[in-house]
């Protein structure tokens, strides 16, 4: 990478996403919802790169790698998803200043980028590549690891050329489901491990005779398959707007108000250019699984909060599974390090008993439970507000309340895509739609949710009375701007393939093609206006492209080499001595 030497516009769409759901926390500040607390947003922060706008960050950062395994090789998303996650961490940011100041912490500004908004996005997947077993996973023989392009996608396609997306978390629904196309159990367990561990790997490489099963079937088939055997289908659409557009949370305020105790900073919290972190001395209790909720939690406890873990007997599943980083799960302890556990049954008196205990002692209770599960526990908002009316009781979920009372059986990431119309914003037009197999809904999923309980908590100090935040994947995925059709990409909006690598060419080199075909012309490239680029390095690329007043990225195509470019110092921490694995410091640096 080369060291930055000019200035880039602020990213327009972080700031005005920041903006919007600042404005959405408090609406009294309509018109000035960031003056009151000083917040900066750049392209690349502390990343010591030329980053000039959200596709360079997208390459830098590893995003069009992880958002192109399934296709064949790196490739941009059609959105400006970075931009929208780093728009969620300043309102997070500006927020958890506004809950410091009023409790009496020294806390006036907070900074944050485009860059570290796009390596929190991938923290998983650095943590899986940079585990202590080097990212190894579980596999099939006979199942690719790298599919052909085009065939790492969970998305079918019928008889009738419409494009479904299903999903199921029960092994025997997904096998009745294929036994009802026709598919031996055998074969149709083969296809298992990889639809499973798509959101792991961000690829999904079934086996060719699945995909011929459902193209020998009509969408009706399909259906009444899925219907009769619980697995949740939808079409993929075409259309990159949003079906429904819900508020990013809702706020349902505690049925009484008492003012709640004024917490102090505990001693010894670690300090943030020598003042606390915003939210010291809070406590949350978290009840989560899988990403969504687990990623609040974290977002949580980076801003100084105390997270507490409620874990089944024996501990969360997920804590073993593949790749290990000394004895857990890197993905798991990307998103779960750092927070004690009380493990409690909640099938039993005693364990929801225990729950209750911990919610007496603490600010915030925050679960993504399945509809429906929190009131037949006793432990819903009616069940807990009454007796701690300055409790924050957050729910994360799937779909909220966008389908009433009867909402789909499985409220997941890729399926919050489709219904949220990404699954066609995120790919360019002469693509097929389809959901990235990057869980871009979980991860905002989660951003939106902690900036809901941050709105809440500020609300409280102001009123004295908790509430309610409903959140969901539905809201999250509405939260990013897309356009009204579907983006078309040119030759040199995708990454180029070098002699060692793959090139994204800056905006002015983009716009501007003449330019670019004569300093290929000038260094004697032959070929087609793309293939020409294979005939030199990366940073041969760049270098010429330089002189030419052109800017240009190397796109990032092993996650293990953030925690070891110089570039990426003070963005990414390496595992420690003691093993581990590498993860983005906090995105925040406050003042």
């Amino acid at each position: 990478m080369t060291a930055r030497t000019r200035t880039a516009p602020r990213p327009a769409v972080a700031a005005a996403v920041a903006d919007r759901l600042l404005r959405h926390a408090a609406p009294e500040r309509a018109g000035r919802a960031g003056d009151d607390v000083p917040y900066t947003l750049d392209w690349a922060g502390p990343v010591d790169a030329d980053l000039p706008d959200e596709r360079a960050v997208q390459a830098a950062c590893g995003l069009m790698h992880v958002h192109g395994r399934a296709t064949g090789g790196p490739l941009p998303l059609a959105v400006d998803y970075a931009s929208t996650v780093a728009g969620v961490l300043a309102a997070q940011g500006v927020t958890a200043v506004r809950v410091a100041r009023a409790r009496g912490l020294d806390l006036r500004e907070v900074r944050t980028s485009v860059a570290q908004g796009a390596l929190l996005a991938i923290g998983q997947y650095l943590a899986a590549a940079a585990a202590d077993d080097g990212g190894s996973e579980p596999a099939d023989p006979q199942v690719p690891r790298t599919p052909p392009p085009g065939e790492g996608l969970a998305t079918l396609e019928t008889s009738d050329g419409v494009r479904v997306e299903i999903e199921t978390l029960d092994p025997s629904a997904w096998r009745e489901f294929w036994a009802r196309l026709g598919v031996a159990p055998a074969l149709a367990g083969r296809g298992w491990l990889p639809f499973q561990q798509r959101f792991a790997t961000a690829v999904c490489p079934l086996p060719e005779a699945l995909r011929q099963a459902a193209r020998r079937r009509s969408l009706a088939d399909l259906r009444d398959a899925a219907r009769d055997t619980g697995v949740s289908l939808l079409a993929v659409g075409a259309d990159p707007a949003p079906a429904v557009r819900p508020a990013p949370w809702r706020l349902t305020p505690a049925p009484a108000a008492v003012p709640p105790p004024r917490a102090q900073p505990a001693p010894g919290a670690p300090p943030v250019r020598g003042a606390a972190l915003p939210l010291t001395g809070l406590r949350v209790v978290e009840s989560t699984r899988r990403v969504q909720g687990p990623l609040a939690g974290h977002i949580l406890r980076l801003l100084g909060a105390e997270v507490i873990r409620v874990e089944p007997p024996g501990g969360d599943p997920m804590r073993w599974l593949a790749p290990l980083a000394g004895d857990c799960s890197a993905r798991f302890g990307a998103l779960n390090a750092g927070k004690p556990v009380v493990e409690a049954d909640l099938t039993t008196a005693h364990g929801r008993a225990t729950v209750r205990a911990l919610v007496a002692g603490a600010d915030v209770f925050l679960h993504n439970w399945a509809p429906g599960k929190a009131a037949r526990l006793g432990l819903d908002a009616a069940d807990l507000l009454p007796a701690h009316p300055a409790l924050v009781y957050a729910w994360a979920s799937g779909f909220g309340d966008a389908f009433g009372d009867r909402p789909p059986p499985l409220g997941t990431d890729y399926l919050a895509q489709v219904h949220g119309g990404l699954a066609a914003a995120v790919r360019p037009a002469d693509q097929p739609p389809a959901p990235s197999l990057m869980t871009l809904t979980d991860v905002l999923g989660g951003l939106v949710c902690a900036q809901g309980v941050l709105a809440a908590l500020a609300a409280r100090e102001t009123t004295g009375r908790g509430c309610r935040v409903d959140s969901s994947l539905l809201s999250a995925a509405a939260v990013v701007p897309r356009p009204a059709h579907r983006v078309r990409f040119t030759p040199l909006d995708r990454p180029l393939r070098t002699a060692n690598g793959h090139l994204h060419l800056g905006p002015e080199a983009r716009a501007h093609p003449d330019a670019v075909l004569r300093l290929l012309e000038r260094a004697g490239a032959s070929g087609d206006l793309t293939s020409r680029f294979a005939h030199r390095t990366s940073e041969e690329w760049t270098a010429r492209l330089a002189e030419a007043g052109l800017s240009a990225t190397p796109v990032l195509t092993d996650l293990t080499m953030l925690a070891r470019d110089p570039a990426f110092r003070a963005a990414v921490a390496p595992a420690g001595p003691a093993g581990g694995h590498a993860r983005p410091c906090p995105p925040w640096e406050f003042a």
